[in-house]
Parts: structure tokens; C-alpha cells; sequence
């Protein structure tokens, strides 16, 4: 037996001699950050800003009817999802796949997505990009769109899902 081939490391990140206290904790009892009238609430666990710009790392909770986007792509982040309970239809690509408690998929910038939950069953998830977008713009101005009386030209949309890197099919 022997070790496994070594893949270099990115570059040090953090030079100091010693370590430091910097951890942080959301509590699993944390109100969400933000609640969709059609129930469905979103956890923002670690943003692009609270990371450095590493990742964003958000848990979205559905609520009780179907919701979730359409095939779309985002040129600058990859989105990735790891079911937390209950059953998430994904689109691959080619067609809508079911993921449950477990499962994991990764999409690589480009890579054609999307996602609905199964209508009356609970179910979250986790949602990654890498790196760390500014998600949080796009995730309130979706709440934006739904509040009555706003009605965004088609040029303000179209501007709103450029700037947050959403192409839709």
C-alpha cells in the first residue's frame, strides 16, 4: 500500500503563523431570510460576500404547491443541489430527473438546469454556486416580481436576469 498520487493544493490563502478564531454558526432554528408567498422559505447559510466570494451556499425549503425554474444556464457560476428530504425534479438537460434524500447534482457552467419540487410532498435542499454570485439579489428580486403593482418592462426583466446571470430557454 502506498499513498495516492499528489494533487498540488490551490496557493496559500492565509499566511499568518497561526491559526485564528473565525468560525461562524446559523443555528438550525433561524428564522429563513427570506418567505415566498407560495411558501417557499430560503436559508441563506453562506454568501459570495460572507466567503470571500468562494461560494454561496443557500437551503431552499418548498412549500406545499410546485414551483421551481424552468431550463435555463448561467454562464459564470456552476450550480450544484444535494437533496435534503423528500424528492426534487431536476432538469438535466435532457429531461427532469427525480433526486431524493441523498442525492447530489452538480451542474458546470452552462450545463442546462432546473428544478421543481413534487406538488404536496415536503422537500429541501441545498443549493451551491461556485463561485460565491451575489444569489441573494436575484432570490429577492424574484419576491420583487411578485408583489402587487410591480410590473417590470420586458427590458427590465431581461436586464434583471442578465445582471444575475440567469439565460433562460
Amino acid at each position: 500500500m502506498s499513498f495516492p498520487p499528489y494533487q498540488p493544493y490551490p496557493a496559500d490563502r492565509y499566511d499568518a503563523p497561526d491559526g485564528e478564531v473565525s468560525a461562524t454558526l446559523r443555528r438550525a432554528t433561524a428564522e429563513p431570510d427570506l418567505v415566498y408567498p407560495n411558501g417557499v422559505k430560503v436559508d441563506y447559510l453562506a454568501t459570495g460576500a460572507s466567503t470571500d466570494g468562494d461560494y454561496g451556499l443557500y437551503r431552499w425549503t418548498f412549500g406545499p404547491e410546485e414551483t421551481g425554474p424552468g431550463p435555463h444556464f448561467h454562464r459564470a457560476v456552476s450550480e450544484s443541489f444535494f437533496v435534503l428530504t423528500g424528492q426534487v425534479r431536476i432538469y438535466n438537460g435532457e429531461e427532469w430527473i427525480t433526486a431524493g434524500s441523498g442525492d447530489f447534482v452538480h451542474v458546470p457552467p452552462g450545463g442546462l438546469h432546473g428544478f421543481r419540487n413534487v406538488p404536496d410532498e415536503p422537500a429541501s435542499m441545498l443549493l451551491h454556486f461556485t463561485p460565491g454570485a451575489p444569489r441573494e439579489g436575484y432570490f429577492e428580486g424574484l419576491l420583487a416580481l411578485r408583489e402587487p403593482g410591480f410590473e417590470p418592462t420586458e427590458e427590465e426583466l431581461a436586464e434583471f436576469y442578465l445582471r444575475h446571470d440567469n439565460y433562460w430557454l
